[in-house]
């Protein structure tokens, strides 16, 4: 009997593994809810929508390492290529204790929805590794990042899969990742990450990216809704390089940084907090947690702070049904990615607060890297005020149109920059067809 005669019936549910069903929670039963939401604006290229629902590589690998006292351990990564239709795989590396497959094929696919959104020739990827870096040495982390970018390197490359920084990974990490996948091909190949240190061909202004793209959006939306910035109150969740970056440009833009999160504590001052000493503090001690010139507040209660605008820019899942309603900003502007649930963004939606979207609002760190990786192919370096203005013009653009689309179906900005974004894709894959 044929293997295909013993198959069920396609599109009966138990012939997806559970974690490409809808209902299986998490963050790619989240992703699946959002391509639905989209489909009926896709027009004919609703015959394709499959292509965004399966990535098109899944790998997971071991990753052993001789721990510093002499013991081995084994430790689980992942690398992910979601779709590769408009250009090769580009997406982070995250190093995180609850790193799961879930996790990261749906930072994956947000990807390559973020990539076509601001229009970068990059389908999207992602990777990362089941570890709490904190309880490594930096020689265990050194082996570790080396073990791993071997295993991947069957499936990474300058004009395949480029990785980058993520959740607890940085310039170092990519440094170590671009020496060993160098040595194994035998040429330096600076082009098969971004976010290095600019003396191995990062490039300038790659750290402040993202953040200066929360900021830039932000401001594009403030003008079209009428909301002042100056003196505008602002909460951040996270205040890494992402929060602390935006929550800096904000206050020198005159608003207030109010309330600020991460995992070290919460902390509050209304009339304002001096944001470059918390950006000091933040540096010396890790985190936001005992600075000086803020009272310290239940973490529970940072989502009912008085502000105008809400930055959560740490991790996903933030903004649920449970503490959606006590929101009081009128514009949340995602620095993190999937920071908002479904059912919170519905909640929201009815609140009458504007959500401006991951996909579209921390898009300005992957545009840039995309400016990393087109000098390492050119060996030919920009100014840092270049790379700015660049980035500044297409994070408008990207949003002008995505606010048009909006506007047009009246839908919500992440329901249109995923119609921007899936036509963008499913364009690029109508068009190039199925070989063989």
């Amino acid at each position: 009997m044929s293997s295909h005669a013993s198959t069920p019936a396609a599109g009966s549910a138990h012939t997806l593994p559970s974690y490409l069903q809808a209902d299986n929670l998490g963050p790619w039963g989240i992703y699946l809810q959002q391509v639905d939401r989209v489909t009926p604006y896709l027009g004919h290229l609703a015959r394709w929508v499959e292509t965004l629902k399966r990535p098109k590589r899944a790998l997971i690998v071991d990753v052993p390492i001789e721990l510093d006292n002499g013991t081995i351990a084994h430790f689980e990564g992942y690398r992910v290529q979601h779709n590769t239709s408009r250009g090769p795989g580009k997406g982070g590396v995250r190093f995180h204790q609850d790193v799961t497959l879930s996790e990261v094929m749906a930072l994956s696919a947000w990807m390559s929805i973020k990539n076509a959104a601001v229009n970068v020739p990059y389908g999207g990827a992602k990777g990362g590794i089941r570890v709490d870096p904190k309880t490594l040495s930096m020689g265990e982390l050194e082996r570790l990042t080396r073990r791993y970018t071997s295993e991947i390197g069957i499936i990474i490359g300058p004009t395949k899969d480029i990785p980058a920084p993520d959740v607890n990974t940085n310039g170092q990490i990519m440094a170590w990742m671009m020496d060993t996948y160098s040595m194994n091909v035998g040429a330096t190949a600076t082009g098969v990450v971004t976010g290095k240190p600019v003396d191995l061909g990062g490039s300038l202004g790659r750290v402040e990216a993202t953040g200066r793209g929360v900021f830039t959006v932000g401001v594009e939306a403030a003008k079209l809704t009428g909301l002042a910035i100056e003196g505008a109150r602002v909460a951040v969740q996270g205040f890494g390089n992402v929060g602390g970056t935006a929550g800096k440009l904000f206050a020198e833009a005159g608003a207030k940084v109010v309330a600020v999160q991460d995992h070290t504590g919460t902390i509050y001052n209304g009339k304002g907090l001096d944001v470059p000493a918390l950006l000091t503090h933040v540096k010396a001690n890790g985190g936001v947690g005992g600075f000086a010139g803020a009272d310290s507040m239940n973490p529970g209660e940072f989502w009912g702070v008085d502000c105008e605008i809400l930055i959560p820019a740490a991790l996903e899942g933030q903004i649920t049904k449970d503490n959606a309603g006590k929101i009081k900003a009128k514009l949340v502007i995602e620095g993190a990615n999937g920071p908002t649930t479904p059912e919170a963004d519905d909640i929201l939606h009815d609140k009458g607060v504007l959500v401006l979207p991951d996909v579209i609002a921390n898009a300005g760190g992957v545009t840039v890297s995309y400016f990393e990786w087109v000098q390492d192919f050119s060996s030919f370096f920009w100014s840092e005020d270049e790379i700015n203005a660049r980035l500044v013009r297409i994070m408008q653009e990207a949003f002008a149109g995505v606010w048009q689309v909006a506007q047009e179906h009246k839908v919500s900005l992440r329901t249109a920059t995923f119609i921007v974004a899936c036509q963008r894709i499913l364009h690029a894959r109508e068009m190039r067809g199925l070989y063989p």
